[in-house]
């Protein structure tokens, strides 16, 4: 084998170890389930109500405030009558592994007005808010998006 088949060898198993890498690093390595969730929805005065849910499946990462997702039965929807909208709810997609949360179903359900979002908590993280969404029969998902705070 000549010199520059080796180069070229080289240089295309590395290529590969680091795509692999970065894919592992980007769907898999940072995210752990969460085993006590507790979700609230915030009202209009500031205050944090705890909602009853049931069957939550939930997902977060250390390394970003924007890897959590959920998926829960919302047990009691009395909360939810005073907590605030939320304006321009975009869920965001979660690994494809974690197949309770259709980002794109619940995007255009939120968009047809099947579903409801509510502000779960105003800045979890700086400039980043927890989303709250419900169906009526009482379907829930969680996320956290950015805000425009930090604009």
């Amino acid at each position: 084998m000549t010199s520059g088949r080796i180069i070229v060898v080289v240089i295309v198993l590395s290529t590969i170890i680091f795509g692999l890498g970065l894919w592992y690093t980007n769907t898999r390595a940072y995210y752990a389930p969460v085993e006590d969730l507790v979700l609230t929805v915030q009202t209009e005065d500031g205050t944090l109500v705890p909602l009853d849910v049931s069957n939550a499946e939930a997902i977060d990462a250390a390394t970003s405030p924007l890897r959590f997702r959920a998926c829960f039965t919302l047990d009691d929807p009395a909360p939810l009558v005073d907590a605030m909208p939320y304006e321009d709810p975009t869920p965001l997609i979660p690994p494809a592994w974690f197949d309770c949360f259709d980002a794109t179903a619940l995007g255009e359900a939120l968009e047809a007005g099947t579903a409801q979002a509510y502000l779960g908590a105003f800045d979890t993280a700086r400039g980043v808010d927890l989303v709250v969404a419900t169906f009526p029969d009482g379907r829930g998902y969680a996320w956290t998006q950015l805000n425009g705070t930090l604009e």
